[in-house]
């Protein structure tokens, strides 16, 4: 009987300390990241047979269990991994909002400024004060293009410098997961016995791993867990870590890639396979709203530039000179893809503001065609041969051979607003008149009139040479002059356009037989606004987006969409960091150390230990008892 006393008494000992230390672990760990509250597994010990039955032997220590759910674990870190993606796309894309909508620094005012420039100067076109303040209304209009741009540009440089940190990050993980899963491998020599505190260093650091990458894991056999991103691509096998890289882009050479690192194979990891975590985040904000914010400025900057030269080009500026490029216009890019085999060099030329669009294109070479790929939406289309004109882009092969898989990027738009620039730097090279000037005869007897007249096209030597329109009747009427023909007999009706030479003017009223109308060159036509004014209504003009939208109306496009994505960017993000945290306090619920729990266990297992000491106790005096007796 003392005997068993003594074992029971021990084995009560034994069990009350192990819940005493496990409970000391509990509290001491309460803060720590990532630690699941452990509890002392116990049962009876096999009890013993007698003739008067079974006799109970004590209490036997099982194992020391952490409280864990693969469910609710792997739920709060998903949910992490997702508020980590909101949150990065949330901040980067909040910087875009500021720069395009404050009411100081974008692009708007700019644009008010300079066409109150062109306005003024249609006001008094023989002032060199008022071409003078264009010219610096549209150097500071240039200025702003620029710096937009030049932002654009930084936050890329940003986003290159932030991934080559986060990747470092991510390898970092890596290498401790597969350190951790090999000290978990060599402690596992029971397989019941589980090393629960680098379990939970493990699950901690898999769980900080997931909110940059956006991981997912496969437990095995041995303890250890398997780690991969991207389609599949093992970071973490065994105690083994493989590698993620940052390369520069084999298409854009300012850009820097995600890659993984198998052996001597590097595969790139694009948007849409790195789904999750601010790395995910990074790449689709890069590949979505940077491009297309940069792109979208580039329509407008390109857009202006070749609108507003080419009515330009039809003025007469004030030394009597045909107009010429008021802005610079950039023409697009081409890249060709590093793994080129081809000689192949291509142009992208910009034909038509109102059908350019702000997508980026890609250019395949098949051997037997060309394969046209719009980016945006991914519509594809086939050519046998180029030069081919796609939404306003010339595209054309301007020397070399292709080779059967090269492929471009073409960005047509990518690099217009930073090379937008004034093309001119003399007041007087402002083109506000037309070349052109109507008159009609002093003789005139009928009430006929003829309208200043507009040029249609480029200016050539026909435009200024001298016309007659000389009526035959009240009903006919005769065109005389230098061209490319001398119509007569012509049916005449109020109101009528006459083209001719490149020019149109309108004529009106009831003529008589003999009245004249002269067109001529616009000598001295330094009072003249006609161009001026027409330059002045491409502010209202809907040139852009296939002749729906304005350049202010495409701007606000542009902001206002950015807002929008911006503004749900960070709902998203709110209401992911809700979620978060409600997955977070469910796992906490079952895993996380509550201490008002912990000081009841401290004097449960404090009770139960002395009561186990007074078995001992009672045990020994018996012993003692018995020891008496036979002495």
């Amino acid at each position: 009987m003392g005997n068993g006393l003594f074992g029971i008494g021990i084995s009560g000992l034994n069990a009350a300390q192990a819940g005493l230390v496990t409970t000391g672990h509990n509290i001491a760990n309460a803060s720590t990241p990532g630690f699941h509250r452990q509890q002392v597994v116990q049962s009876n010990a096999t009890p013993q047979y007698t003739g008067a039955g079974f006799i109970g032997s004590g209490v036997q220590l099982d194992t020391v269990r952490r409280a864990y759910s693969e469910f609710l674990d792997g739920q709060s870190s998903r949910a992490q991994a997702q508020a980590s993606y909101y949150t990065t796309y949330s901040a980067q894309i909040g910087q875009i909002d500021n720069i395009l909508s404050d009411p100081a620094a974008g692009l708007a005012p700019q644009l008010e400024a300079f066409f109150a420039g062109v306005n003024e100067v249609a006001a008094h076109p023989a002032s060199v004060p008022s071409r003078q303040a264009l010219l610096s209304a549209g150097s500071t209009l240039a200025a702003r293009f620029q710096a937009l741009d030049n932002r654009f540009v930084e936050m890329n440089r940003g986003v290159n410098a932030q991934l080559d940190s986060t990747v470092s990050a991510v390898n970092a993980y890596a290498r401790e997961i597969g350190a951790l899963n090999g000290r978990i491998i060599g402690a596992r020599a029971d397989p019941n016995q589980a090393p629960n505190d680098l379990l939970d260093t493990r699950d901690e650091l898999i769980g900080r791993l997931n909110e940059l990458v956006g991981a997912t894991t496969v437990a095995q056999s041995d303890g250890s867990v398997t780690v991969a991103v991207g389609n599949g691509q093992s970071l973490v096998v065994g105690s083994r870590a493989f590698q993620l890289a940052t390369v520069s882009s084999a298409e854009v050479p300012d850009q820097r890639d995600v890659a993984y690192l198998a052996g001597a194979t590097t595969v790139t990891l694009t948007p849409s396979t790195l789904t999750g975590g601010s790395l995910g985040a990074l790449l689709a904000f890069r590949a979505g709203a940077l491009t297309d914010a940069r792109n979208e400025l580039g329509r407008i900057a390109a857009g202006l530039a070749q609108s507003f030269n080419a009515q330009h080009r039809l003025g007469q500026d004030i030394n009597g000179n045909p107009g010429g490029d008021f802005f610079t216009l950039s023409q697009g890019s081409v890249s060709p893809h590093t793994s080129n085999t081809g000689s192949a060099a291509l142009s992208a030329t910009i034909t038509s503001a109102s059908a350019l669009t702000a997508s980026d294109y890609r250019l395949m070479y098949t051997g037997g065609a060309y394969q046209l790929t719009r980016m945006s939406d991914g519509t594809t289309t086939s050519y046998a041969t180029l030069p081919q004109t796609v939404d306003g882009v010339a595209i054309a092969l301007t020397g070399g051979t292709p080779a059967a898989g090269d492929s471009y990027l073409i960005e047509p738009t990518r690099n217009s607003a930073r090379n937008f620039n004034l093309a001119l730097t003399n007041p007087g090279a402002i083109a506000a008149a037309a070349p052109m000037r109507t008159a009609s005869a002093a003789g005139n007897s009928g009430t006929a009139t003829i309208s200043a007249g507009v040029v249609n096209g480029p200016i050539d030597a026909n435009v200024q040479q001298p016309v007659s329109i000389v009526f035959t009747s009240a009903t006919t009427f005769d065109v005389t002059g230098t061209g490319t023909g001398n119509p007569v007999g012509v049916a005449y009706t109020s109101g009528a356009n006459v083209t001719y030479n490149g020019w149109t003017v309108s004529l009106s009223g009831t003529p008589v037989a003999g009245d004249t109308f002269t067109i001529g060159p616009n000598t001295n036509g330094v009072a003249d606004n006609r161009n001026i004014g027409l330059l002045g209504d491409l502010q209202v003009a809907n040139i852009l987006s296939g002749g729906t939208a304005s350049y202010q109306a495409s701007y606000a496009q542009l902001t206002s969409s950015v807002g929008n994505t911006a503004r749900d960017m960070k709902i998203s993000s709110e209401a992911q960091e809700t979620i978060a945290l409600r997955s977070r306090e469910v796992q906490q619920s079952l895993s996380g150390v509550n201490l008002d729990e912990e000081a009841a266990n401290l004097l449960r297992y404090q009770q139960a230990y002395q009561a186990s000491a007074k078995v001992l106790q009672v045990a020994s005096t018996l012993f003692d008892t018995i020891l008496s007796i036979r002495a």
